[in-house]
């Protein structure tokens, strides 16, 4: 009964919702590296700037085989990541195979507040400035006005064509778009948070706005 409610909502479990707030904060207490689970290992896709990773000197194809004294295999890439996260000022210690050395290192980490980058932007040619949303969260209504600031900076009004908004792949605007995403038919369904006691609802003031905007003279 629960799973059928309607197209835009779901139920979800304590876990699932404490979740997704962390997803709409769009920070975190954690190490800043974004992984990827390889042949049972946790491959470093890239340390994230300005994070405790980052400082401590991981390479992106860095493998994590322990995470304190508990081996990464068996884990699945979620019990991983949960494990890396947790209240900020706290350690953890990451056994780190690297290429090129022939053995395991390890590298302590301090966790700190990670905030997750959701606009990124450059000038395309001269005269269009290109942004693109990856999702929606608290920081992107300042990431976004960062963002024009540093494009007008570069660019000067009189020589501005426009600007272009790239919402592509973007969770949010998928599930607007397609008005049956949370349905079965849908792939993001497989991924669908499980029934429990909180109902989240989309609001229709949450729609994507349009992919290109003029710029104002």
């Amino acid at each position: 009964m629960l799973a059928g409610l309607d197209p835009h909502s779901s139920y979800m479990d304590p876990k699932s919702f404490r979740d997704m707030q962390v997803q709409t904060r769009g920070e975190f207490g954690g190490l800043g590296i974004e992984v990827t689970m390889e042949d049972g290992l946790i491959k470093v896709v890239a340390p994230i700037d300005d994070t405790p990773a980052s400082k401590a000197g991981l390479l992106a194809n860095d493998l994590i085989t322990k995470l304190d004294d508990e081996q990464v295999q068996g884990l699945t890439l979620n019990q991983a990541v949960e494990k890396m996260r947790g209240p900020v000022n706290t350690k953890i210690r990451l056994t780190i195979m690297r290429k090129g050395q022939d053995k395991p290192f390890e590298v302590t980490l301090m966790r700190d507040v990670i905030r997750v980058r959701s606009v990124r932007s450059h000038v395309e040619g001269e005269d269009v400035g290109y942004i693109r949303i990856t999702q929606f969260n608290e920081q992107t209504t300042e990431g976004l006005k960062k963002a024009i600031a540093d494009i007008s900076a570069k660019v000067p009004d009189d020589k501005l064509k426009g600007y272009v908004l790239d919402l592509r792949n973007n969770p949010a605007a998928c599930s607007i778009r397609r008005s049956r995403c949370r349905t079965r038919s849908c792939k993001r369904a497989k991924s669908s948070r499980p029934a429990g006691a909180t109902r989240k609802r989309r609001s229709a003031s949450t729609r994507a706005p349009a992919i290109s905007l003029r710029a104002s003279r």
